[in-house]
């Protein structure tokens, strides 16, 4: 379902995972929210009662499929990945963070 237009700054975590989990193979919750984590510099740390809310809903979206797997120090995970039709809410949603932080730079040169 598509998100209004308005809701662009409670879509960034979306866009995070989404973006992580196109420039990678699967990957595990924690190995996404650690990725988010090294790329921003410690800047952001995805918490679990955030993160998994949002990896179950984009599930249901079918945006991600998961599996069962384990991880690199043997414990049962679930491997998300990104659907082709995540791949098109990842497209539409670095659009819309685009054209919002275009805008807010914008209001911040000129005012």
């Amino acid at each position: 379902m598509p998100k209004h237009q308005n809701d662009r700054l409670q879509g960034t975590l979306d866009l995070l995972i989404l973006k992580i989990l196109a420039k990678s193979t699967a990957s595990h919750g924690y190995a996404i929210a650690q990725r988010i984590h090294e790329l921003t510099g410690d800047r952001l740390r995805i918490e679990e009662g955030s993160l998994y809310p949002a990896l179950h809903r984009m599930m249901n979206d079918k945006w991600l499929k998961a599996e069962w797997g384990m991880t690199e120090t043997n414990r049962k995970a679930r491997f998300y990945k990104i659907t082709p039709l995540g791949l098109r809410q990842l497209e539409q949603e670095q659009n819309r963070w685009l054209e919002l932080t275009s805008a807010v730079a914008q209001v911040l040169k000129l005012a």
